[in-house]
């Protein structure tokens, strides 16, 4: 879908998880599901690895997986946890699977867990992938039970956050936790759509309660993409709401990519061979400054609009 647009070539380097095809699946099934999706890059199992961690909601449960690729074969390792928040037990747990024949362990405490309308808690419990001596994969904020229970030191190799992938549910306001560095700060950004007239439809972007974006006959611009400042920080967006005004039917989808802006002299191009999913089932490449080193971190939004 975002083939036109810089750094968003779709490409086929590696193949699905098992974890995101279902997780597509429902939401295509026009499941009540919402979902949040990480990819890490970490060490792991000796392997310099690709590390999927999605977490699902639904009514009735909350469920975590986490998907570790193997680099030489493209084989993922996968590894659910099913989180009943109406339950006490199964809320603290380990869990393990192979890696490349090598031994991971998964351990999780969720008893203390705050859950919201967030496909994640909010706080208070800890996720930790080990190996051999070190956990080398740290979720929530409570970290200093988890080195306790587990007896493991952190990982000597911090692990790097590559991409963040959501999809959203509304009517004509879209809300998402946005992240547009890997340094994990969260920012509360709203998409609305709005018919300010007959073939008029117009959107708006805000970030933090302060519009950062308006967009004007969107029957004309309904692809597009432009910067903004957020805490002195170059963003782009990426839109692509083609789907909203003419798919005619009554679920559709618009996508939104956000990345840091490129600094001054340098090129958005495609370079360093890190993927994330798009809800169509291609692979949009991590975008990277070509001055940097590490790849670039970007976040996908997959606004869903129901009538």
């Amino acid at each position: 879908m975002f083939a036109h647009l810089p750094g968003a070539e779709p490409t086929n380097y590696l193949k699905p998880s098992s974890t995101e095809k279902e997780t597509e699946e429902q939401t295509t099934n026009k499941s009540p599901q919402i979902s949040v999706t990480y990819i890490y890059m970490v060490e792991v199992a000796e392997l310099r690895s690709n590390v999927t961690v999605t977490w699902n909601k639904n009514v009735m449960n909350c469920s975590l997986s986490i998907s570790v690729e193997n680099p030489l074969d493209e084989s993922h390792y996968t590894c659910k946890i099913d989180i009943k928040t109406w339950q006490f037990w199964g809320k603290k747990g380990l869990k393990s699977f192979e890696v490349d024949g090598k031994r991971v362990d998964v351990y999780w405490d969720f008893r203390q867990a705050k859950f919201s309308n967030h496909a994640e808690p909010l706080s208070d419990y800890y996720v930790a992938l080990v190996y051999n001596e070190e956990v080398v994969l740290m979720l929530g904020d409570m970290k200093m039970d988890a080195f306790k229970r587990t007896k493991k030191r952190p990982s000597l190799t911090e692990p790097i956050l590559l991409c963040k992938k959501e999809n959203v549910y509304g009517k004509r306001s879209f809300c998402a936790k946005a992240m547009f560095q890997n340094d994990k700060t969260e920012h509360d950004l709203v998409i609305e759509f709005s018919l300010s007239g007959l073939g008029d439809p117009e959107m708006g972007i805000t970030v933090d309660g302060f519009e950062v974006i308006r967009v004007m006959n969107l029957n004309w611009r309904f692809r597009g993409n432009e910067n903004m400042k957020v805490d002195d920080v170059g963003v782009q967006i990426f839109w692509d709401v083609h789907d909203w005004l003419f798919s005619g039917s009554s679920t559709s989808h618009g996508l939104f990519i956000l990345k840091p802006a490129a600094e001054e002299g340098g090129d958005d191009k495609v370079g360093d061979g890190r993927h994330c999913r798009g809800n169509d089932g291609g692979m949009y490449d991590s975008p990277k400054e070509r001055s940097s080193s590490t790849p670039g971190f970007f976040h996908v939004i997959n606004a869903w609009k129901y009538e």
